[in-house]
């Protein structure tokens, strides 16, 4: 398993034909990133683990529905409002004629989900159809901008005392490829959890005092029980898209979602609490074959080193820390 294969960013945009673009508002603190597939579109699946999901035409991802392709994927922060994100990314997709035919028309189909950001920063301005738009005009096939950028300009993570005490999160991307099945993941990543390396090692989340850099490790004092769970339910959420070279059904895809969702659980802790409203997608874009238990395998791998990426790459606009604020460096 390699990515030293020449010409890779090591994102989700070495899987041929997937393309990603950011729009962000610096001074509302919110934005919309938008994952494209090929102009034919992709099979897709998705997983729901959390709770409190916010999303748009989401119908399609589900085996049971008449689609059976999607022409991209719409993340944005402004909970529920900034959900009108994915109109503008429609209106941009069907000017350049990509969607399904009917009747005449061309129509694009754009799962869009939402995360609550709306405490950090300003709240009073949403993403909307223009910001969607330019997100889905700016998008290319590129290294992928990571950190606090789109719909990751206002994510947090480490929420257990709120987001006082919280760090900053952001937009992660991370890929593998493997005797060419080319695996690629991107995370919205505004986690109620802490987050972790792969290895355990307890990295960003929640902080002792609004004015402490000192991790609480929330882990540690729930499972002792001298701390609680927040009851706020509409403020966390982890966002993940993956693409992969290959070919497979949407109930193939929903299932490995299901599956790969799983390693996240390995840097978030908690995952998928109470109070998080978590998603995975998954784009087939290839016709490839594969065993989708390997796709899953190597999804999970992409997913958790996206996710650091996200942390490592985060910015914190002076308002939150970021990772790099207790001495990390990016890259």
């Amino acid at each position: 398993m390699s990515n030293s294969v020449s010409g890779l960013h090591h994102d989700i945009t070495d899987v041929p034909g997937v393309t990603v673009g950011h729009a962000s508002d610096m001074k509302a603190r919110t934005g919309v990133t938008v994952v494209l597939a090929p102009p034919e579109g992709a099979r897709a699946g998705m997983h729901i683990g959390g709770s409190a999901a916010s999303t748009r035409q989401a119908d399609s991802l589900r085996p049971e529905h008449v689609v059976d392709r999607v022409h991209g994927i719409c993340l944005c922060g402004g909970s529920g409002r900034g959900l009108d994100a994915a109109g503008g990314v429609q209106a941009r997709l069907e000017e350049a004629g990509v969607g399904i035919r009917v009747v005449g028309h061309t129509i694009p189909i754009v799962p869009a989900a939402a995360l609550f950001d709306l405490n950090f920063g300003g709240s009073s301005i949403r993403p909307d159809v223009t910001m969607g738009y330019d997100a889905c005009r700016n998008a290319s096939g590129g290294p992928v901008q990571q950190g606090s950028v789109g719909a990751g300009t206002g994510a947090t993570i480490g929420k257990l005392f709120g987001v006082v005490q919280a760090m900053k999160g952001g937009v992660g991307s991370a890929s593998v490829v493997c005797d060419g099945l080319i695996v690629g993941a991107l995370v919205v990543l505004n986690a109620f959890g802490d987050i972790r390396d792969p290895h355990g090692n307890l990295i960003a989340g929640a902080r002792t005092a609004p004015q402490s850099l000192e991790l609480a490790d929330a882990r540690r004092l729930l499972t002792q029980g001298t701390a609680r769970s927040r009851q706020i339910s509409v403020e966390n959420t982890t966002l993940s898209v993956v693409a992969v070279n290959a070919n497979a059904d949407k109930i193939t895809a929903s299932r490995i979602a299901a599956q790969a969702a799983l390693g996240l659980g390995r840097v978030i802790s908690p995952f998928q609490s109470q109070v998080d409203g978590d998603l995975t997608i998954v784009l087939c874009t290839g016709n490839q074959e594969a065993d989708a238990d390997r796709i899953a395998l190597l999804a999970s791998d992409v997913l958790q080193a996206a996710v650091v990426n996200a942390v490592r790459y985060a910015d914190g606009f002076g308002l939150l820390p970021a990772w790099k604020d207790l001495g990390g460096v990016a890259g």
